[in-house]
């Protein structure tokens, strides 16, 4: 008979909680559950979150460092949880990412992510690839340092990238109003298919397979003999290859599954609301940033 089912924890989609929400994390892991409210409909919910009933927790996060320095790793790996991450390294912060950390400390994050826990547990995601005119005629994007970023990886053991292009929401319209001269561009397919094709090139000569994240049309206009794959940054597959055990394969309903998402199901503990992000991303679907809080360097 096999055991019973363990769930998956995201933290988080909605938020950075290994940079700003650590000791709260560990506070709930400590009661043994999480309390969570529906983003949508506001209602109220309880997970348990012992070792027993958790698989592996899964970090999602633009900056490591309070996570690395607290220690929380280790603390979490001795309690009896699996741990896997997903670490967003982009070019160096400026006016897109303006309170992310420099990109020397986050590549210096990754080799220590790589160093104490199992290299096959952390996810680079490269994401997402954003053009944007500001006070010039000519389309700039942040691809600048992904070679860098690339050969970093590369040294440290990363065999996955993730990656997509930026989604225009409304709510980003609205927030980048503010910003007289600045615009986000949406590129044309073709245009799209190159830098994807280019970026698999460079990283197949560094062993790291590129994935894509929601992005089924360029997906699909790939030439056949491309090798660039969906990616299903939650892989419960790929976790119990990892550490054992038993995880439902099904896909994760409540993602953009039409567009692309091949995450499997797992349940996410953050809150918009509760847990601003303060990195305040320009492009980020979560940034609750009113216009009075937004700042550029």
């Amino acid at each position: 008979m096999k055991p019973p089912t363990q769930i998956v924890i995201s933290a988080s989609r909605r938020t950075d909680i290994p940079a700003f929400y650590m000791d709260w994390f560990i506070n709930q892991i400590d009661k043994g559950f999480f309390e969570l409210i529906n983003p949508y409909n506001r209602q109220k919910s309880r997970i348990a979150a012992t070792p027993d009933s958790v698989h592996t927790l899964v970090f999602w996060s633009k900056n490591f460092a309070p996570f690395i320095k607290g220690g929380f790793g280790q603390k979490l790996l001795a309690m009896g949880y699996n741990l896997f991450f997903n670490f967003t390294i982009n070019s160096n912060p400026s006016l897109l990412e303006p309170r992310v950390p420099p990109l020397n400390q986050r590549l210096d994050q990754l080799k220590e992510l790589c160093r104490n826990f199992d290299v096959r547990t952390v996810n680079w995601r490269f994401d997402p690839i954003c053009f944007f005119k500001f006070h010039e005629k000519e389309v700039q994007d942040n691809l600048n340092d992904f070679s860098r970023i690339a050969a970093r990886a590369c040294r440290c053991g990363v065999t996955r990238c993730i990656t997509s292009f930026m989604d225009h929401y409304p709510k980003i319209k609205k927030r980048i109003a503010c910003l007289p001269g600045f615009s986000f561009v949406d590129p044309p397919l073709k245009t799209k298919k190159a830098i994807l094709l280019k970026m698999e090139k460079e990283l197949s000569e560094k062993n790291i397979d590129l994935y894509t994240c929601c992005e089924k049309d360029v997906l699909n206009a790939l030439p056949a003999d491309s090798n660039i794959k969906k990616s299903s940054c939650i892989p419960n597959d790929v976790l119990v290859k990892i550490f054992g055990g038993n995880l439902s394969f099904k896909k994760d309903t409540g993602q953009r599954v039409t567009h692309g998402c091949g995450c499997m199901v797992s349940i996410d503990i953050g809150s918009y609301h509760l847990h601003p992000c303060y990195h305040n991303c320009l492009f980020c679907y979560a940034n609750p940033t009113s216009k009075k809080k937004l700042q550029i360097k």
